[in-house]
């Protein structure tokens, strides 16, 4: 006689494992996009230093000949303009158990892909308009620390402030980094900055560990100030429409207005190096 086997199908539901944004950390929030569709900044030039002429032997002003300094402008817009859309129909979120419910699969939508996609967008921008770039090489245990420091004292001479440096690195690249006998990291980091992805510090800079699919092909590390980059989200909107016109049940929407800028005085606050 057959016997008919029970399947029972579970509330819970198998959620991909997905890391908070990364990207606070390295950038900021110094321009204001509201109101406005992009936003000019002003970069002033600077007058020479000159020997003062004390006895008047040359003729005109004894402090030298007035310049007139330059004043230009950049201008920045926010190119992402990015939304989605997808319906839950009532009867569908009934009968699987409320695993369909609105509000968990906006979270789950804004958790998996909108997160990971500003993240991998600012970091890409950030590699792209990097200051200092040297030609790519294959990192090791024995020359990563070298490397390193090659970055640290980029940023040194470029006078980028020596606090609030982040040397972001890929899992494979901090791998390399644990086995290099050089490298002492120092693992008290407040549980904050490990939500962040910071993992470690290494000579006075924050290691923040990025999964690799939220950073360009060929990374190999990045030293950056969050001084150098600006990061706005100008519009997060996401809205949950219950039995909108042609739904029998809910229509979620959701739009991002976004976009990452390196302004050109800010360049040399990121060092990219990138492997063969």
């Amino acid at each position: 006689m057959a016997i008919n086997l029970v399947e029972k199908y579970l509330q819970q539901v198998d959620e991909l494992f997905k890391n908070e944004s990364k990207r606070s950390l390295v950038t900021n929030q110094d321009y204001s996009f509201d109101g406005a569709n992009s936003v000019c900044i002003y970069k002033v030039g600077t007058a020479a230093m000159n020997d003062y002429d004390r006895a008047g032997v040359t003729t005109g002003n004894r402090y030298g000949n007035p310049e007139t300094l330059t004043a230009v402008t950049e201008t920045y817009t926010l190119p992402k303009d990015r939304s989605f859309s997808f319906v839950i129909d009532r009867l569908d979120m009934d009968e699987t158990g409320a695993v369909l419910e609105a509000a968990k699969c906006l979270a789950r939508q804004q958790r998996e892909v909108v997160i990971p996609e500003i993240d991998a967008y600012t970091y890409g921008i950030m590699c792209t308009d990097a200051g200092t770039k040297p030609d790519a090489v294959a990192l090791t245990a024995t020359n990563i620390y070298d490397e390193i420091c090659k970055a640290s004292a980029a940023l040194d001479d470029a006078e980028v402030p020596e606090t609030n440096r982040v040397l972001v690195v890929s899992p494979d690249t901090y791998r390399i980094m644990k086995k290099c006998k050089e490298i002492v990291l120092e693992s008290d980091i407040g549980q904050n900055l490990r939500l962040q992805g910071v993992v470690s510090n290494l000579d006075g800079a924050a290691v923040q560990k990025v999964p690799a699919n939220r950073l360009p092909a060929k990374f190999g590390f990045m030293l950056c100030h969050p001084l150098a980059c600006t990061a706005p989200v100008k519009l997060s909107s996401a809205v949950l429409h219950d039995n909108p016109p042609g739904v029998s049940g809910w229509l979620v929407e959701g739009r991002y207005n976004y976009g990452a800028f390196v302004t050109d005085n800010k360049k040399k606050g990121i060092y990219y190096q990138a492997t063969t």
